[in-house]
């Protein structure tokens, strides 16, 4: 079996990611016997919209930011990809175009399959369609969580539950801290809240305030989980 060269912790993320540790052990084999290793630096095109999908992605290390231009042409963030996700499998199911822009956020590590693979996976492993089919309904609940929140709650419970899930994909502990590895700016959290930069610096003075969070040039940290979850519920 032609098995990738990952890091010790690139393997553990992807081995232990939600979906992929899910599936049994000859569809991982399987899955990683077709996986190439590419390892890109920060802010690295991967996909465009528009543009025709060729392979199934499995993030191992860094972040992929999901993202698409605005009718003004700004460009705006939907979404980051951790690590253990895996993201591009749409479009080869349908054969449409990709919806859109995909760039490396950071150092960042992938597993590729490349679309004949992916085909022949599904071939040999009809265990596949029902895993992708639960992962793409549970997106689609994540979405409508989404926008749920984005129409009914207000921007500091919608920020300090974004905290706290980065917080879980990319917290470092350090005592009773825990430090945000993803590397954001407030105008990058703006984007994901659908705020503006300057209503964001608000609301994160507000959370130093309470003693929930400290911002740092270029990482956030949390402070207390408890306090950023009271505010997520306010």
């Amino acid at each position: 079996m032609n098995t990738p060269v990952l890091t010790i912790d690139e393997r553990h993320n992807i081995e232990q990611g939600a979906w992929f540790s899910k599936l049994s052990t000859p569809l991982r084999n399987a899955i990683l016997s077709r996986a190439i290793v590419r390892r890109h630096a920060d802010g690295t095109p991967l996909a465009s919209r528009g543009g025709q999908a060729e392979e199934w992605c499995g993030v191992a290390r860094g972040a992929v930011r999901i993202s698409s231009v605005s009718l003004s042409g700004k460009q705006v963030t939907l979404t980051y990809a951790e690590p253990g996700v895996w993201f591009g499998d749409i479009a080869l199911f349908d054969g449409l175009p990709r919806t859109h822009d995909a760039d490396t956020h950071g150092e960042t590590t992938l597993l590729v399959v490349r679309k004949p693979d992916f085909k022949d996976l599904l071939a040999q492993h009809v265990e596949l369609y029902d895993a992708l089919l639960r992962l793409n309904c549970r997106r689609l609940r994540l979405m409508f969580n989404q926008f749920e929140d984005l129409n009914t709650r207000p921007l500091q419970a919608r920020l300090a539950k974004q905290l706290l899930l980065l917080a879980k994909s990319y917290g470092i502990a350090q005592g009773e801290e825990i430090r945000i590895g993803l590397a954001l700016a407030q105008e990058d959290l703006a984007q994901l809240l659908g705020a503006s930069r300057q209503r964001v610096n608000q609301e994160l003075k507000g959370f130093e305030r309470e003693g929930a969070v400290r911002v740092e040039p270029t990482r956030l940290v949390v402070l207390s989980r408890e306090k950023l979850l009271v505010l997520a519920e306010r």
